[in-house]
């Protein structure tokens, strides 16, 4: 009976553990700086359940949605933090996402806002040699200005998910809108020649391109695709035309850096890939199934077998689906 008492004194002064919105975050953190985005994602929407209206918490929750890729719904909760609050540091992130994906207008208008807002903040730096590197690849965007850079951003993630995928076909029809709807978004263009290759159509996407080249001789991504056109259909000295103008480029944009890389890699060239892609910044490129296809064959095509299983493994476990692919060597 004493006994039984004593368990019953015991068990009244044990106090439920209940998180609050800090443990959850906290936990979150410690997910995202050992990069596994998922487990952080649920941490900190735990933390957003507890106290929705804490930005601090949907800001970090942005911060991963970048880190994968997810640009809009990065963009979508920095916005609803800024409609109810204040909070200075969501006008320097908005302006990191738009600058990733090349709107540099849009990149702009946020960037300056932080700087003006906030002129010592944490970001201040960051958000200064953002500016330096807006205002030098300016020219090449003039004119760019987008009401509805909602709608973009969505094409711009679908169209993006399908082409790393190799699913042409489902991004076909998506970049013919997007010529449409935003027709001085030149990016466009040059995926959809790539769609319009890669879908069968391949004496129209080399019509396209050459007639683009002649109004712009220098463009990058246009002897990016000639280049991968020519090598495709075999024709090796008018490949050589093309890839010989890249030997000499080495774009500011991660995203460009890689094109470039990837290129080298699919037309044989792998020293030069391998030495490419060492260089570039893997974090940057999240989403990017490419850099672990072309990365991995480049490293061993150029006698780096291990080092090839490695980023390919690394690849496969990140992205799920590289694993239905055959390896690429």
């Amino acid at each position: 009976m004493q006994q039984l008492k004593d368990k019953h004194i015991i068990r009244e002064k044990v106090i439920p553990f209940i998180p609050e919105g800090d443990f959850y975050f906290t936990k979150g953190v410690e997910a995202f700086k050992k990069r596994k985005f998922d487990i952080a994602l649920k941490w900190l929407k735990k933390a957003t359940d507890q106290n929705p209206n804490d930005p601090l918490y949907q800001c970090q929750m942005s911060i991963i949605y970048t880190e994968v890729g997810s640009y809009h719904k990065a963009n979508q909760l920095l916005r609803q933090v800024l409609e109810s609050s204040d909070y200075v540091d969501c006008y320097y992130l908005l302006a990191n996402n738009y600058a990733h994906l090349g709107l540099l207008h849009d990149a702009k208008k946020y960037v300056l806002t932080y700087l003006e807002k906030e002129p010592e903040g944490d970001f201040a730096e960051d958000a200064s040699s953002l500016l330096e590197l807006i205002d030098f690849e300016e020219d090449e965007d003039e004119g760019l200005e987008l009401e509805d850079e909602d709608e973009l951003l969505i094409y711009q993630e679908t169209c993006f998910y399908h082409m790393e995928n190799l699913e042409w076909h489902k991004a076909l029809p998506l970049l013919e809108d997007m010529q449409v709807l935003f027709p001085e978004y030149i990016s466009a263009i040059h995926d959809y020649t790539q769609a319009l290759f890669f879908t069968g159509s391949r004496e129209e996407a080399l019509q396209l391109e050459t007639d683009f080249l002649k109004k712009h001789p220098n463009d990058i991504n246009c002897h990016i695709n000639l280049a991968l056109f020519y090598d495709e259909l075999n024709e090796k000295e008018a490949c050589e035309s093309h890839i010989g103008q890249l030997h000499n480029v080495y774009p500011f944009h991660e995203q460009q850096k890689l094109k470039v890389a990837a290129v080298f890699a699919k037309v044989g060239l792998y020293e030069e890939a391998f030495n490419r892609f060492r260089k570039l910044k893997k974090r940057k490129l999240n989403g990017h199934l490419s850099y672990y296809r072309w990365y991995s064959k480049a490293a061993f095509q150029t006698g780096y077998p291990s080092k090839a299983h490695q980023i390919w493994k690394e690849g496969c476990k990140k992205y799920p689906q590289l694993g239905n692919e055959e390896i690429p060597w």
